[in-house]
């Protein structure tokens, strides 16, 4: 009788193990990179909820029609992040060098503070306010 001896063609076992290995690493780097981005994304979310602060302070600093100079300040949290804001507004300067009041121009500035990962961020954000009524005060 002829023996014939079936040769199984198959990995070894430290093929195996090499192919996890490879894996493995291959895999640390996409969950290094996935937990890089959640923190990209939660940082994109908190600027987003301060540029928000901002808009509302500057928004209610100009509801009363032509803004009062000076400051105000205040805190308020948003989606469990505490962020701090204070609004400036300001008489601009004429034109040129003389650094005259301009009648019926005013900037208003917000700044917004919090504190992510154990930094502190800042955000300012500025527009200007024409008085209404400037029309009547250029009339001659």
């Amino acid at each position: 009788m002829n023996r014939r001896r079936i040769r199984w063609k198959a990995f070894t076992f430290l093929e195996v193990l090499i192919a996890l290995a490879i894996a493995s690493i291959a895999l640390l780097g996409l969950l290094r990179l996935h937990l890089l981005s959640l923190a990209t994304a939660d940082a994109a979310q908190a600027t987003t909820q301060a540029v928000f602060v901002a808009q509302a302070r500057i928004a209610e600093a100009s509801t009363e029609g032509f803004p009062r100079q000076g400051t105000t300040s205040g805190t308020v949290e948003r989606n469990g992040q505490l962020y701090t804001w204070k609004t400036e507004v300001r008489g601009i300067a004429g034109p040129g060098s003389s650094r005259l009041p301009q009648d019926g121009l005013r900037e208003v500035s917000t700044t917004v503070t919090w504190t992510q990962a154990s930094d502190e961020k800042t955000m300012t954000m500025t527009t200007y306010v024409a008085d209404t009524r400037i029309h009547e005060r250029t009339a001659p």
